[in-house]
């Protein structure tokens, strides 16, 4: 676990199928991170698969233009993995240690 005032990069996923608005939480994550608070964003690709099996990409203000329109998630998000299997979380978050997700 990593104490608030140390965290230095938040990460980010969308799991559990599509829904509207995934887009909109995204953006809204990544601009208050990097503006409010000057953290980075890491985004977990395909939902908990993504963590699991550690694809992950930075996410900028860039990557967030233009995002609101746009149907699904740029993230990509799937409801087959299984969240709660803990072993493949952790050795997932190997790369994420001094974040918060």
């Amino acid at each position: 676990m990593v104490a608030i005032d140390k965290i230095r990069r938040i990460g980010v996923l969308t799991g559990g199928g599509d829904c509207p608005g995934l887009n909109a939480v995204i953006r809204a994550v990544v601009k208050t991170a990097i503006k409010e608070y000057r953290l980075s964003v890491i985004g977990f690709e395909n939902g908990f698969g993504g963590l699991i099996q550690n694809r992950a990409r930075d996410l900028t203000e860039k990557d967030v233009v233009g995002i609101l329109p746009r149907g699904g998630t740029i993230l990509g998000t799937t409801n087959r993995d299984n969240p709660f299997y803990y072993p493949m979380l952790i050795e997932g978050q190997r790369v994420f240690r001094d974040g918060a997700l």
